[in-house]
């Protein structure tokens, strides 16, 4: 049985054990604050092997002029077999007509590879567009 995309909010056991699977502990350790952020985004879709959630993304949008990418997981036992990408590549079809479209991620060098590989750049390196990016996290000293 191939993998199944499917829209909507899974379960609360399903969700918690995959953002504990890749160690999003910040999300895990408040899941009723996290249940209601996927409940309240634009865009939950799931990938799924048989009954098992093994990946996710969602998306924050106005469906106009913005869309954040704000999470894309996938388990770690199911990495590197494109499900990322395919979850990804969902996304931006349905926002193809959102002219900006943002992300923030770790500053690790396979992040950067997997997201430039779609599009994406980083705002540090354009040129013809001077962008700044600025991000306010509660309870985190950012230096």
């Amino acid at each position: 049985m191939g993998v199944e995309f499917v829209e909507g909010v899974p379960a609360r056991e399903q969700v918690v054990a995959l953002y504990d699977s890749v160690g999003w502990s910040a999300y895990t350790s408040a899941p009723d604050a996290l249940m209601r952020a996927l409940e309240g985004s634009s865009m939950v879709c799931g990938a799924w092997d048989g009954g098992e959630l093994v990946g996710l993304v969602r998306v924050v949008s106005d469906g106009h002029t913005i869309m954040y990418l704000q999470d894309i997981l996938i388990h770690p036992e199911h990495q590197r077999r494109g499900l990322g990408r395919a979850l990804a590549e969902r996304v931006l079809e349905r926002y193809a007509h959102v002219r900006q479209k943002v992300l923030l991620t770790d500053d690790r060098p396979e992040q950067r590879a997997f997201y430039e590989a779609l599009g994406f750049s980083n705002v540090a390196g354009l040129e013809e567009t001077r962008l700044n990016a600025y991000v306010r996290i509660e309870g985190v000293e950012l230096s």
